[in-house]
């Protein structure tokens, strides 16, 4: 059998993940792009997205949409790479992707010796992930270990398990995630990753920013990654987390585009809030 024959075929909101590969992949290709994520474009080929995607809701306003998404995408992969290197810049060897999909930092980053970095999703975008990794015969550059378990359970007792020391910094990273759980399980998903984190520690944060919902999910398509939101951010993030442990910084979309040199170009369209970029610092 195949490695493509072993595929299982994105399904749900595991499949946001290969369509956020598309858009790594496409940003990759640019002559000035933000970052390279050379598996990208394998991930979204495995995955049916590559070298074009379905046919999708071709109106004005899906087409604004989509462009609004991926230009997240972009933004908020370079704000979590400078995260991370920034984390190891400071001494943290140990890495938690939650909710980790089709990412390949552990692949395409640069890290220092010693660092161990986990990806801890359920048990099927992992193996689609690993069919992928083996086609492409991918070389980890640090050490990398999948936990194999859904974020609903005792995620903290697998990756405690797998190998992770609560008593030493963590850099986290929930990226495209915590949208996709309802308040009640985020404030849950929060509390477990204070619980297991050692002064020091750092955290990378997407939120949707307020209001995104009624603007891109109301009309969003069946299946969708916009159908499938159903939390926003705190209108004080910085506050939040701080009731948590966490000493943060909130930067909004415009923000960080600018500094990469990549604005935006329209006015904003009502009053900036807080934004959906958090990084964090435990204390």
């Amino acid at each position: 059998m195949t490695d493509e024959q072993e595929w299982v075929q994105p399904s749900g909101v595991w499949a946001t993940a290969v369509g956020v590969a598309r858009v790594r992949a496409l940003e990759t290709e640019r002559e000035n792009a933000l970052f390279r994520d050379p598996l990208a474009q394998a991930f979204a080929t495995a995955g049916g997205l590559w070298p074009s995607s379905p046919p999708l809701p071709d109106d004005a306003a899906a087409r604004r949409r989509r462009l609004a998404v991926s230009y997240s995408i972009v933004i908020r992969t370079k704000f979590l790479d400078d995260l991370l290197q920034q984390a190891s810049a400071s001494g943290v060897r140990q890495v938690v992707l939650l909710g980790a999909g089709m990412d390949s930092r552990a692949f395409r980053i640069d890290w220092p010796e010693g660092t161990r970095l986990f990806e801890v999703d359920t048990a099927a975008p992992l193996d689609f992930k690993a069919s992928v990794l083996r086609q492409e015969r991918a070389v980890a550059r640090c050490e990398r270990i999948t936990v194999a378990v859904d974020l609903r359970e005792d995620w903290p007792g697998a990756l405690a398990a797998a190998g992770h020391d609560p008593a030493v910094p963590t850099a986290w990273i929930a990226e495209g995630l915590l949208i996709y759980l309802p308040e009640d399980a985020v404030e849950l998903l929060l509390a477990r990753i204070s619980t297991q984190s050692a002064a020091g520690s750092r955290m990378g944060l997407t939120l949707g920013s307020r209001g995104v919902i009624e603007r891109f999910g109301a009309d969003a398509a069946p299946g969708s990654a916009a159908s499938m939101w159903v939390s926003e951010m705190p209108d004080d993030p910085v506050g939040w987390l701080a009731g948590h442990g966490w000493e943060a910084d909130s930067h909004t979309l415009r923000e960080r585009a600018a500094a990469y040199g990549r604005p935006i170009s329209t006015p904003p369209q009502r009053e900036e809030r807080p934004g959906g970029l958090i990084s964090a610092v435990r204390r």
